[in-house]
């Protein structure tokens, strides 16, 4: 029987306290970097703490894929005296095969709970936040996105259309074959917080 989801980010929690700890090293640090002069610049004991974690982690996605355990967790996200529970990908697992058809499956959910909450606020591409978009334009990007995220802020609401590979498309280098929209939803002008 495999681990689950949830045990594996268990696993990363505690070898991630582990590594800061202290209790993990990797004694060619300077090797890893693969450049001596920057190597002479770092701190080499905080670097091998991040090859330590990422080597980790590493085995944990392989561990992923050799067994289809999946990357995407249920997270509930709360706005204004409303809670949804929406899926998305653990920042520190992968997607895997049959991953992306979760969070496609979930999108009208998503948008569902977004168009409920956001009724009578303005809209804004994080891009631009000083020129509200308008109902038109918010249609056509949720027809672009394949999937939707979410999170909520006490004052704003972020809107995540997202389409491509769930592994690469909060990379820029990515676009256009993978990206996302990012969309805030307020009574006022949006904050500068990046979210």
């Amino acid at each position: 029987m495999s681990y689950t989801t949830d045990e594996l980010i268990k696993f990363l929690e505690l070898e991630l306290r582990a590594t800061w700890g202290g209790k993990r090293i990797i004694f060619n640090a300077e090797e890893k970097l693969d450049n001596p002069v920057v190597a002479k610049a770092m701190d080499l004991e905080k670097m091998s703490r991040v090859f330590v974690f990422r080597d980790f982690r590493q085995q944990i996605h392989e561990y992923q894929l050799k067994h289809k355990v999946s990357g995407v967790i249920w997270r509930t996200v709360n706005f204004q005296g409303k809670s949804f529970r929406c899926p998305e990908v653990y920042n520190q697992l992968i997607a895997i095969e049959g991953d992306k058809e979760i969070l496609m499956n979930a999108k009208s959910s998503v948008l569902d709970f977004w168009r409920d909450a956001t009724q009578g606020m303005k809209f804004y591409l994080s891009i631009d936040r000083t020129s509200p978009i308008s109902q038109e334009q918010l249609e056509k990007l949720y027809h672009q996105g394949e999937w939707a995220e979410l999170d909520g802020g006490t004052e704003e609401i972020y809107l995540g259309l997202c389409w491509g590979n769930p592994k690469e498309y909060i990379y820029q280098w990515a676009n256009p074959a993978s990206g996302y929209h990012r969309i805030i939803a307020t009574y006022n002008q949006p904050s500068e917080i990046n979210i």
